[in-house]
């Protein structure tokens, strides 16, 4: 039987993992973390096919060990703004395939950068998974597969509240306030700001919703992996709207070292999550994308249009990357190498994840419904 290691498997989206993996598969799964009461509680919750390892990953012999007796591992501990590569090198080291809910700019090119090694050792990584990154990258596959040839692609993202995910997704969000970021915009890399140009769009369960510049991979990997296209945008918001007006103000009138010292994005981390704490009763904490894509296809000017939502941003999350640790445990997604989401799995096998866990991308082309 098939054993998965879980990293950060106690927290909200590593625990979404692991029942998206056993609704799924026939695997057993190891949840880790490094308070022993809340794992074993969590590991009886899930049922007799989980177990609990206490793990610090600041022990690395203790983490090599973990990882040299399974067949997947899947890191869930963020923010990975504050992670190195280590777990997936020494998966590489141990011959064990890898996957990760990873959502930062040098974590990911660092992570791409161990492919070689990974292709040599016959191990198979993925990385961004999830739902932003991850879902939403094979749904630009998917449109762009629609193209004859892509001009541009936008992302756009709004999380309700919190998302469900817990400080974590509250941390992440202001150390990605911290830096101006390079973006593809008419074929050259070029400066933009975080939280700046607010956009309004319409998106399922939501409505109209305000976006803004964000960081993140998905820009790098979607650029390597469509050439051709002159520009990628990636846009984030969060309602109810006053979250983005208190955000943009973040972003945009504390001076940089404040900004970025460790102890004002704890402050205001857990300041937000006790926010969110009272509004999400309102709001609730979902998340919902869309993908616009422009580009031609049979000599004529074309829009595709995605959209996707779901009422917790957490357990979408699990099911994104549930969905890619179901394909990997089946021996039907084996490449060895390091990839993002869109550069090793296809649509139709996106597709076929989708429907298994009756999960709806909602498709026009040129304003029009189709199946």
């Amino acid at each position: 039987m098939k054993q998965v290691l879980i990293i950060g498997g106690c927290g909200r989206i590593g625990s979404s993992i692991a029942r998206d993996i056993l609704a799924h598969t026939d695997a057993e799964v190891t949840v880790t973390g490094r308070q022993e009461h809340l794992g074993i509680a969590l590991a009886e919750q899930l049922g007799p096919k989980v177990r609990f390892l206490q793990l610090d990953l600041s022990d690395p012999e203790r983490v090599r060990q973990a990882i040299a007796n399974h067949n997947l591992v899947l890191h869930s501990a963020g923010p990975f703004h504050y992670r190195d590569t280590r777990v997936l090198q020494m998966c590489i080291e141990s011959g064990v395939d890898y996957a990760d809910v990873s959502d930062e700019r040098t974590f990911t090119e660092k992570a791409l950068s161990y492919s070689a090694e990974a292709e040599a050792a016959g191990v198979t990584a993925v990385v961004n998974t999830g739902v932003f990154p991850g879902i939403s990258n094979s749904m630009v596959r998917q449109g762009v597969e629609m193209m004859d040839k892509t001009d541009s692609i936008q992302l756009s993202y709004v999380v309700a509240g919190s998302g469900g995910a817990g400080v974590t997704v509250m941390r992440t969000t202001f150390i990605g306030l911290q830096h101006s970021f390079p973006a593809w915009l008419n074929g050259t890399w070029q400066t933009v700001k975080p939280y700046s140009a607010r956009e309004t769009l319409e998106f399922p369960a939501y409505g109209k919703a305000s976006v803004y510049w964000y960081d993140m991979p998905e820009a790098i990997t979607l650029q390597r992996t469509f050439p051709e296209v002159k520009n990628v945008v990636t846009k984030f918001g969060v309602v109810p709207d006053f979250y983005n007006h208190a955000t943009w103000s973040m972003a945009h009138l504390v001076p940089s070292p404040i900004l970025k010292h460790p102890a004002t994005v704890e402050f205001l981390a857990n300041v937000s999550y006790s926010m969110t704490s009272v509004t999400d009763r309102f709001s609730g904490t979902g998340v919902a994308m869309r993908c616009d894509i422009r580009g031609q296809k049979d000599g004529a000017t074309h829009h595709y249009c995605s959209t996707f939502s779901h009422e917790s941003a957490a357990v979408a999350t699990g099911l994104g990357t549930g969905s890619i640790a179901e394909l990997m445990l089946k021996g039907e997604l084996k490449q060895p190498g390091v990839y993002a989401v869109e550069q090793i799995l296809s649509t139709p096998q996106f597709q076929e994840t989708m429907k298994r866990r009756n999960l709806q991308i909602s498709e026009t082309f040129d304003s029009k419904v189709f199946a």
